[in-house]
Formats: structure tokens, C-alpha cells, sequence
């Protein structure tokens, strides 16, 4: 995984970068040092601001050692498995796990060899005593919070600042971003707190979810997968997502039509039909209300 060096005094140096080989639907994208300075200066922006960021799909054989780190690195979980050691000990990483490793701490993780995970990364740079650093609780390296399409939709948008050039203003929409991801993931950690059963609860029903995304799933048959009533299983789900389960199921159907559009040649209409719907103006609308785009404008905008 790309690593820059942390900011402060003194001339930027390139870190060791990952040599995962990274496939035609993977993201990987650097900041150029030019514009880490300017964010580093300018006081929109240094409070936070991002230096590397991508996305690895079932990331088999990635893994990374640094003794030395010299900025925040950011890991989301969404498929497979892995894990992270540091000075505290080694930590076995699922889907619906966030890594957090502050700068300054030796690490090394790995993905797993017969269930690979899949990734979504951001290192980051600031101020020390960053506000928004300080909402963050005190985690260990690896972290249960779910599967959230919030946070996967986040990180899409922040991978669209590969695209703006050396543009300071698309980059200043990136730091507040950043910290919008920071402040949402501090927020869902606070609510999956240790030895409760809720993060195993949902992640029974995401996974669920993730497994019919070709059919329209009901709020029984999602309640039924985790042993609750439909009125506990609707409000233990929504107060741990910010979502209803219908809404989310909604929300993990449209993340699955970007992933078609984007690495296949299906027309929009095959996308809706397999994603269970027949009406493919109706699929349009619900991607449009979630994306903020048409499925069109979308794949367009994605491949210029």
C-alpha cells in the first residue's frame, strides 16, 4: 500500500510503496507532493488532509511491513479476512473491520491467503491535536463497526479527487471529506461497543444482504437471520447504521451497480436486472436518489 511521509518541517520523501499488483477495477493514487504542501499550509486544510488513498478487491497476497510510519493509515474492511500486529499483538481483521494505525506505530498486515480481503485505504496527514482525530475513541489497531455503505460511498467520492489535476479547491472538498469519514466511522465505533453481540448481529444481516442482492428481501426475512422480532431487529439495526434495513439493502444494491457499470460492458438495463429489477427507470431513479447521479451520467464520469 502507497505511504507518504507525515507532515511538519522539512522536505517530503516517498515511504516503501506496496508491490501488490493492482487490477483493472483497483485504485491507487498518490497526492502530489506539490499539492501536500499547500494543504499543509493552508489552514482549510491542515487540520487533515489526504496523501494516498485506494481501493485493492480481494487483495490476494498483499502485505506490508513498515518499522517506520510516518502518517495516519486508515483501512476499511468489506470482504474476506486478514490481519494486523503491532507492538500490542496481532489482530485477526473480518469484513465490517476498521484499521487505524496513528502515525508512529510499527505495523504489518497481511490478507488472508484462501479468503483475501478487500480494502478501502486513505493515508492521511494534520496537525497534531486535531479535533477531529480527538472524536476518535481509544481503539485498538482493528475495530468492529459494520458494513456501511456510507462510508464505502465516502470513500468513492474521495477517489474522484484523482481526476482534479492540481486544483487546491478539489482538494479542499477532499480534506473536509476525509474528516466527515473520520468523524462517521468514530461515531459507528462508539456504537459497537465490545462484548454487546450488535456488530455480530448486523454483520449476520449485511452478510445476508450481500448474498441476495438479486432478489427484494423483506424486513422478516432479514429479522429472521439474526433470531430478533422485526421491531428489535429494525431498531438495534438502524441505530447502529444511521439506516433502516430495507434502506441499507437498498443502499448495498446501488454500491453493486456502480462495481457493474464500472468493470463490466452490461447495459444499464442488465445491471437492473441483476439487481432484481425489471423496470429499468425505476432502477435509474434509486440509483440517482442514493448515487446522486444517473447510472449514465455514473459510468461516464467514471471511464472519461
Amino acid at each position: 500500500m502507497a505511504s507518504r511521509a507525515a507532515g511538519g518541517s522539512g522536505q517530503r520523501k516517498t515511504e516503501v510503496t506496496s508491490s501488490w499488483p493492482l487490477p483493472k477495477s483497483g485504485v491507487r493514487f498518490l497526492v502530489p507532493a506539490s499539492l501536500v504542501a499547500r494543504m499543509r499550509d493552508n489552514t482549510l486544510t491542515r487540520e487533515m488532509y489526504p496523501v494516498a488513498a485506494g481501493y485493492y478487491p480481494r487483495a490476494a497476497g498483499h502485505h506490508m511491513r513498515r518499522r517506520q510510519h510516518r502518517n495516519y493509515l486508515l483501512m476499511y474492511c468489506t470482504e474476506g479476512r486478514g490481519e494486523v500486529t503491532t507492538a500490542a499483538g496481532r489482530f485477526p481483521v473480518a469484513a465490517g473491520d476498521l484499521i487505524y494505525l496513528p502515525a508512529g506505530v510499527a505495523h504489518e498486515y497481511s490478507s488472508d491467503k484462501r479468503d483475501p480481503w478487500t480494502l478501502y485505504w486513505a493515508h492521511f496527514d494534520g496537525i497534531e491535536g486535531s479535533t477531529t482525530l480527538r472524536q476518535m475513541p481509544a481503539w485498538e489497531a482493528v475495530t468492529t463497526i459494520g458494513l456501511h455503505p456510507r462510508i464505502i460511498a465516502d470513500f468513492e467520492r474521495l477517489f474522484e479527487l484523482r481526476w482534479s489535476g492540481d486544483h487546491l479547491d478539489a482538494f479542499i472538498y477532499g480534506s473536509y471529506l476525509l474528516r466527515q469519514i473520520v468523524s462517521y466511522i468514530s461515531l459507528m465505533a462508539r456504537r459497537h461497543p465490545p462484548g454487546r453481540g450488535m456488530a455480530i448481529d448486523l454483520d449476520l444481516a449485511v452478510r445476508f444482504m450481500q448474498d441476495h442482492l438479486h432478489e427484494h428481501l423483506t424486513l422478516e426475512q432479514l429479522a429472521a437471520q439474526t433470531g430478533l422480532s422485526k421491531f428489535h431487529f429494525s431498531r438495534k439495526f438502524t441505530a447502529a447504521t444511521g439506516q433502516s434495513p430495507i434502506q441499507y439493502f437498498i443502499h448495498l444494491k446501488m454500491q453493486r451497480g456502480c462495481q457493474l457499470l464500472d468493470a463490466s460492458d452490461r447495459s444499464i438495463k442488465q445491471v437492473a436486472a441483476d439487481l432484481g429489477y425489471e423496470d429499468v427507470y425505476y432502477f435509474s431513479r434509486l440509483f440517482k436518489k442514493v448515487m446522486g447521479l444517473s447510472p449514465a451520467q455514473y459510468r461516464k464520469n467514471k471511464h472519461r
